[in-house]
């Protein structure tokens, strides 16, 4: 799967991890992908992440990405740990240009319209709405939406379990990124599978 559209396709909502203990990584990939949430951001936010990316690797179904890729450093030491997908809170020239490279698909924050303009002259065309809420939420996000008709969009920072429809209801939206689905604190496998099913549709 190397098209960044296809893997906003897999399920409604792009699950953001911040995972600690790569102990945990198995159990909360498997009670994702059993709850239909097949896409997986594994941010780089601690020191766990990469190993967290190679465990929950290995978990069938599960396309596995890196979150809060700063630099190419980060890209490839994701790429290298096995990320299936690039995400970065901002569009920079030099990860475009690593991704590209890498043959890696990429899914860039952008709030603005010369944010999205520029990632169309590098030729991106799917981009994360980003922080979705501090960014002017729903109202933003439409009168981006207006002139970038084929723009698709996953706004991620802010969203809820309570707001994902409002947000998947507007045009453009492909998918939404959250955090709810596995809140810190010791993992409970059953109540992420319950989360996951609620959020991409699936009847537990």
């Amino acid at each position: 799967m190397n098209n960044i559209a296809d893997i906003m396709a897999l399920a409604p909502v792009i699950p953001v991890l911040v995972i600690d203990d790569v102990g945990n990584a198995h159990a909360i990939a498997e009670a994702l992908v059993a709850g239909g949430l097949f896409a997986l951001e594994v941010t780089l936010r601690t020191p766990a992440a990469l190993d967290v990316i190679r465990a929950m690797s290995e978990i069938p179904g599960a396309v596995v990405g890196a979150g809060t890729v700063l630099n190419a450093r980060d890209l490839d030491a994701a790429q290298a740990a096995g990320a299936r997908f690039i995400v970065s809170p901002g569009l920079t020239s030099t990860v475009a240009e690593a991704a590209l490279a890498a043959d890696i698909p990429l899914l860039p924050g952008v709030a603005t319209a010369g944010d999205i303009m520029r990632g169309l002259d590098a030729g991106l065309s799917n981009f994360k709405f980003f922080p979705a809420v501090a960014s002017g939420g729903i109202p933003a996000l439409k009168a981006l939406v207006a002139p970038f008709g084929k723009v698709r969009f996953c706004p991620t920072g802010g969203v809820t379990q309570a707001s994902m429809a409002e947000w998947l209801a507007v045009p453009g939206v492909a998918c939404v990124g959250g955090s709810w689905m596995v809140p810190g604190g010791p993992v409970d496998a059953a109540a992420i599978q319950v989360a996951a099913s609620a959020a991409s549709g699936r009847r537990s």
